[in-house]
């Protein structure tokens, strides 16, 4: 769970504010906002996501700098104790309802800074997701980069060995991978991931509406991706109960629990949220081309000609390492460099 896992970090002092007081918006200005919130969501082309520990608090994992967040609690001297584990932590509305609007064409891409492995436990896909901050249950080949997702966490942290070898067979009767397995959780000094992160910048680069959820973005770099939406061109929805570092370039802010907002949306968007029947992994979609989410619909009842993004057939695998990791273009160095300039232009 989050206690042990912000135990398992190296000391470091700069945590970021924490405790700051919580604003809730009447349950009318909520309603009201979650309409707007829902336009927003019609309107769009290219939806990117990006989700905080607050998401997760009501699966039972706490978060690091609500009121009762495990790093407010230090600072007080004061030592939480939870019974939940990460095993036992079954995903959120909010994460059911996200899966949905990927399953129905609004969600194009997720991003994550949460490691409790609960967005793939759900059953969202993989290749539509960038966890930037690792997962518990998942180690990779630092050797093939070659990815396992288990039932189980893996254990260590900050990119350590876990004690396993990629099982990889290659072809032609060539000897197998045997790469050592190490640790996809990152440590305060650790670079994000390449591959993921790459991702993230160019969902965000292409997004018209960046929404987050249960982030107060002040962990950088992934803090500061929603604002390259933003350059580009599109709007920014937060929904928080805590101010946030971007409240300022924020097109729309909610001050409400994320599962509430979440239903509401859902309901607004007229779609059902997915019932969670365990923890499957979903690695990619299969496209089908006579299935088309509402929004690529025009007024006429014609299919919008560049829309014609579909819902998706997936089928449950468990990760053996044989998904083909693909680089994306571009180099990390130029990324944060992009992100510094625009944190710099927003001062």
């Amino acid at each position: 769970m989050s206690v042990n896992y912000a135990a398992g970090l190296s000391p470091y002092a700069d945590k970021g504010v924490c405790g700051l007081p919580e604003k809730f918006d009447s349950p009318e200005e909520l309603k009201e906002k979650v309409q707007t919130l829902a336009e927003l969501v019609k309107e769009s082309q290219y939806l990117v996501v990006h989700t905080g520990a607050g998401i997760s608090t009501s699966a039972g994992i706490p978060d690091f700098r609500g009121p009762k967040g495990v790093w407010t609690l230090e600072e007080k001297g004061e030592s939480p104790h939870f019974d939940t584990t990460f095993e036992d932590a079954r995903p959120s509305l909010t994460h059911m309802a996200l899966l949905g609007l990927e399953r129905a064409g609004y969600l194009k891409y997720l991003i994550s800074q949460n490691v409790d492995g609960l967005h793939v436990r759900s059953g969202f896909p993989r290749d539509k997701l960038s966890e930037l901050h690792g997962n518990m249950f998942v180690e990779e080949c630092e050797k093939c980069g070659r990815q396992y997702v288990r039932d189980k966490v893996i254990g260590v942290m900050g990119l350590k060995p876990t004690g396993r070898f990629c099982s990889v067979v290659r072809s032609r009767g060539l000897r197998g991978c045997r790469g050592k397995l190490i640790s996809t959780i990152l440590d305060w000094e650790d670079a994000l991931p390449d591959r993921d992160l790459n991702r993230a910048d160019d969902a965000s680069r292409k997004a018209d509406l960046a929404l987050t959820l249960g982030t107060s973005m002040q962990i950088k770099p992934s803090g500061d991706l929603p604002l390259l939406t933003k350059r580009k061109g599109g709007r920014i929805a937060i929904v928080n109960l805590q101010p946030t570092k971007h409240d300022k370039q924020a097109h729309l802010r909610i001050h409400g629990y994320v599962d509430e907002v979440m239903k509401q949306l859902m309901e607004q968007l007229g779609l059902d949220i997915p019932k969670w029947e365990g923890p499957v992994v979903h690695e990619s979609s299969e496209v089908l081309p006579d299935i088309k989410p509402p929004h690529c619909i025009s007024a006429d009842g014609k299919v919008k000609k560049e829309e014609i993004k579909i819902e998706r057939k997936r089928e449950a695998t468990q990760l053996t390492g044989e998904e083909d990791v693909k680089e994306e273009a571009g180099s990390v160095k130029k990324e944060r460099a992009d992100l510094t300039l625009l944190i710099n232009e927003e001062k």
